[in-house]
């Protein structure tokens, strides 16, 4: 069990001494505040740079430049296979099989991918559970696949039935006075629909309030409906305990760009749990770099999927799109994902902690206070003056995000983020003044 928590500088640095993950900050570059290094709390929105990614990417230039077609076999880290070593870093973030994990293309469009293998309604099994308040790229991907199904009904099949985002999609929202979605309401949406429910759609964590869902409690209840169970892991990647291949959950999307610190756009990724995964029979788009690898030079019309995840890679392997995430997830592996996690419990309750001692503004908690229910994000809500206060923090050399209305989102990440840091965050905001 962890010491108690004291608010003193000592104390902060005291945990960085003994924080064995202490090392990993001097791997990543830090953007800069008056020549010092800012207090960067938003690795939730971007993680920073790994100092190893601008050798990685110039050997890519030179393997291209030296190489050229050649890279794809004998450049040092050879493009053909590029992706693979992906896999095994990712299957122990994820807690799933290796087969079942993969890189490509961005959140969204892998979204929609997994829409069109999993999500196929019918007129008596057509409705989708998401939670009030989703990532809008959540929200327009399910409701862009409903008119097409909506589309194609018409087109081929002329009745009196529609599917309508309106009626197609129920949300879930916070009870009135509250912040978090109550596990409870979940579970009895997903019973009262039942009969016509065909899939349940959640984000992990909640970008907005940082509400870590119950993934295996809501995969359980959707399969028990006859649903499929499918998650948006943007802010749950990289931040909290996942067990994705034990848990059942059907299939699950990601960026890579946030707590895996890939980059501006860094290349996304996909799980399928292997009882879809290994079915060639399953239904997904077809590309060349999905087909069976034995057989794909032969040019053949058939598309014949790997027998793995991979049968739903499209395309070639976007090579400068993967350096920095593959440097970043070396990192991941040095450190330990079990060390991540449990040095990201105690920031996150130390954060916590010193906000709590804040009387010098007006603002309340709309994370969780149960660590088992949340990542490393804390979202502040600020009744009034909250740009204002996110302006006050950025001029004060803290890098965090605003969201309105009046939410500042702080995340202290463990693999670059310390003890101190979280006090002086907590120095610097106590002597604001906005009751």
């Amino acid at each position: 069990m962890s010491e108690p928590f004291e608010a003193s500088l000592s104390f902060a640095q005291k945990k960085d001494k003994n924080d064995p993950l202490q090392p990993f900050r001097s791997q990543f570059h830090y953007p800069k505040y008056k020549g010092a290094d800012a207090i960067y709390f938003c690795g939730n929105s971007l993680g920073l740079l790994p100092r190893k990614a601008e050798a990685a990417f110039l050997q890519e230039l030179k393997d291209w430049k030296d190489l050229a077609i050649g890279g794809y076999q004998f450049a040092q880290n050879p493009w053909l296979y590029y992706q693979l070593p992906f896999s095994k870093p990712l299957s122990l973030i994820l807690g799933c099989l290796e087969e079942e994990v993969t890189v490509m293309n961005s959140l969204t469009v892998n979204l929609h991918l997994m829409l069109l293998s999993f999500y196929h309604p019918t007129a008596k099994r057509y409705k989708v559970i998401m939670e009030a308040g989703a990532f809008p790229s959540d929200q327009y991907a399910m409701e862009s696949q409903i008119q097409m199904h909506n589309h194609f009904r018409e087109a081929y099949w002329p009745d009196n039935f529609h599917f309508r985002p309106s009626d197609s999609i129920i949300e879930i929202a916070p009870r009135k006075g509250e912040s978090i979605i109550r596990e409870e309401d979940i579970l009895s949406a997903i019973e009262s629909h039942k009969d016509s429910l065909a899939m349940v759609m959640f984000g992990g964590i909640n970008y907005y309030n940082g509400q870590f869902f119950d993934i295996p409690l809501i995969t359980a209840a959707a399969h028990h409906a006859g649903a499929i169970a499918g998650f948006d892991l943007a802010h749950a990647v990289g931040n909290t305990e996942l067990h994705l291949h034990d848990w059942n959950v059907d299939f699950a999307v990601w960026c890579s760009y946030k707590y895996l610190n890939g980059g501006p756009g860094a290349t996304g990724g996909a799980f399928i749990h292997n009882k879809y995964a290994r079915d060639q029979t399953h239904v997904r788009l077809g590309g060349w770099w999905g087909n069976e690898e034995s057989t794909r030079f032969k040019m053949e019309k058939k598309f014949v999927p790997k027998a793995n995840v991979h049968g739903w890679n499209q395309s070639t392997a976007p090579v400068f799109n993967l350096v920095a995430l593959k440097v970043s997830l070396e990192l991941f592996d040095k450190a330990g994902i079990q060390n991540l996690f449990a040095k990201s419990r105690e920031l996150t309750a130390y954060l916590e902690f010193l906000l709590l001692r804040i009387n010098t503004i007006n603002f309340s908690l709309l994370t969780p206070a149960d660590p088992k229910k949340r990542g490393a994000q804390l979202s502040l809500y600020f009744e009034q003056k909250g740009k204002e206060i996110h302006e006050k923090m950025t001029e004060s050399g803290i890098v965090v995000d605003y969201r309105e209305p009046g939410v500042i989102r702080v995340a202290p990440t463990p693999l670059y983020n310390s003890f101190e840091e979280v006090f002086r965050f907590f120095e610097i905001m106590r002597i604001f003044e906005y009751q």
